[in-house]
């Protein structure tokens, strides 16, 4: 809470190059790519980081093989081209996975033309994972025996990417990025506004947590507000030719449904891609499209029982699930770019789910549209660049300001770990050994945790019973991730929420001190809040 009050502090004595309005995927590769190149940069959002869409995806990484039915060759070519990169700057985090996939008797395309289309799609992009494999229905009997195989005509085998954290992690990530080069962000802080005065935007900021009003000054305001970007410029008065309709999809998460490790795909019965995809030891099943006139969604009785229906036809259970073995859900809308008065009259499903980076050069001011985790690093290179031309000086634009620390650095934490015996401390239930989740989520600020278990070996303690979370990297989420709330840091700065169930979260025996390392006198109330028990 500290780093958030000091923050808020300093966006009322500064001025800024650049003002980003939004902290999802966009606004924070914004924010670490101006940031880590020298330039002044501040970002605020309404909610927690990563708190709307950019926490509701399917945390894959991939390079859009569903757009090629579509003829939409150059964005399958540009995702790839992302998702390697991806997978090069971020080895611990982003991984080739790969995805069996079904196909049933009737379908439109024959299991070989949808194979050839695989090898298509590995050529655009350069071969750099595996190559596909054709699945006759044997194979998939023997490799894959919770798919259900009589009414299918074969299948086949590619590879993508996902992500190993949650999104939200992944997002905030870029966060930490920024604050360490300089950026000053803060959460829980809502624009209510901006205008020109003369060179400059003045922004009246709102603290939504503590109530105070101040205005911030910057040369450049970017619109990052993700499916509010309509919203926004409509407040500030800003004109654009590109606008958003909104897909809302959901998943939900079941106990782990196969060991395997592979993403297993289906075309569900509306003939859209359909995933059981894996997150430890559950099964994350989705997802919906479905066209929707409010950023706002929820999950439907209807929703849940298309993934439901879905996925129990095509699946050899011992008993079907039902919605009893939902443990959470996710649910959120896509904002898809549309030009004019485009997508109205547009097959929605055939919508382009590309970025657009619009700029009003007269007053200053850059709207991002859309966007994709997958695309993530192009968004942060194009906003330097706009930057740049609307005369904000770049003093280092030649730094590369994205991927995990160097692999020397990563050695020396490795050769640490192994020297205690870091490992030893993982918890039985935990999904890999200590020093490699360390690493992943932390990079080069793990270091910092090794010194606090050598210093006290209760460091390395679980907390909350069930998790893989350990005392040291609380006290470094409270001192350094801006958990404002027990949601921020359950459901985003780490994924518990979405892989326990909230009645065991809530009797976990070391739930409260885990609030008192977060919140201090405040644990009590943070954890009526989150719990609706407060008053």
């Amino acid at each position: 809470m500290k780093l958030r009050a000091s923050n808020i502090a300093k966006l009322k004595d500064q001025s800024f190059d650049v003002l980003i309005v939004g902290g999802g995927i966009n606004g924070s590769v914004a924010a670490a790519a101006l940031a880590a190149r020298g330039v002044s940069v501040a970002l605020i959002d309404k909610g927690d980081f990563a708190g709307f869409t950019s926490q509701q995806s399917s945390n894959l990484a991939w390079g859009g093989i569903k757009y090629m039915e579509t003829w939409e060759y150059p964005l399958v070519r540009a995702l790839c081209m992302s998702r390697n990169r991806l997978i090069r700057s971020y080895p611990s985090t982003v991984k080739e996975i790969r995805f069996f996939t079904s196909v049933q008797k009737g379908f439109r395309w024959h299991p070989w033309i949808l194979w050839a289309g695989t090898w298509l799609y590995w050529l655009i992009g350069n071969g750099f994972t595996r190559v596909p494999f054709l699945r006759p229905v044997g194979a998939i009997q023997r490799e894959e025996p919770v798919v259900r195989t009589d009414a299918l005509s074969g299948g086949f085998e590619y590879s993508d990417s996902y992500l190993h954290d949650n999104d939200a992690r992944f997002v905030f990530n870029f966060i930490r990025s920024a604050l360490s080069r300089g950026c000053i962000a803060a959460n829980y802080v809502a624009a209510e506004g901006s205008r020109r005065e003369g060179t400059e935007w003045v922004t009246q900021l709102r603290d939504v947590r503590g109530g105070e009003s101040f205005p911030v000054r910057s040369k450049v305001l970017v619109n990052a507000a993700g499916p509010f970007v309509d919203e926004v410029n409509a407040r500030n008065g800003i004109s654009t030719r590109h606008r958003h309709v909104f897909s809302k999809g959901i998943h939900l998460i079941v106990p782990r449904i196969t060991d395997s490790k592979r993403v297993l795909t289906f075309f569900a019965d509306d003939g859209r891609l359909f995933f059981a995809i894996p997150m430890g030891n559950r099964t994350c099943i989705g997802t919906t499209d479905n066209r929707v006139d409010t950023p706002y969604a929820t999950v439907t009785e209807a929703d849940r029982r298309f993934v439901l229906d879905n996925i129990n036809k095509r699946l050899n259970l011992p008993k079907p699930l039902t919605e009893v073995d939902v443990i959470s859900e996710r649910c959120g809308v896509r904002p898809l770019v549309v030009e004019g008065a485009a997508g109205e009259k547009t097959d929605f499903l055939q919508l382009s789910r590309k970025h657009a980076v619009e700029v009003d050069a007269a007053s200053q001011q850059i709207s991002i549209f859309g966007g994709k985790l997958t695309d993530c690093i192009n968004v942060g290179e194009e906003i330097c660049d706009e930057v740049q031309r609307l005369g904000v000086t770049i003093p280092e634009p030649d730094f590369t300001w994205y991927g995990e620390a160097p692999d020397s650095v990563r050695d020396e934490f490795l050769h640490q770990a192994r020297l205690m015996n870091l490992d030893a401390y993982t918890a039985p239930e935990s999904s890999e050994p200590l020093s490699q989740r360390l690493w992943r989520r932390y990079g080069a600020q793990a270091i910092g945790l090794l010194e606090n278990i050598r210093e006290d070996s209760r460091e390395a303690e679980v907390l909350i019973k069930g998790t893989e979370y350990i005392r040291c990297e609380l006290r470094q989420a409270a001192r350094r991730e801006m958990v404002v709330t027990l949601d921020d840091f359950l459901r985003r700065r780490s994924k518990i929420a979405l892989v326990e169930r909230r009645e065991t979260i809530r009797q976990s025996p070391g739930l409260m001190d885990a609030c008192r390392i977060l919140f201090g006198d405040e644990a009590q109330a943070r954890h009526d809040e989150y719990f609706g028990t407060s008053g």
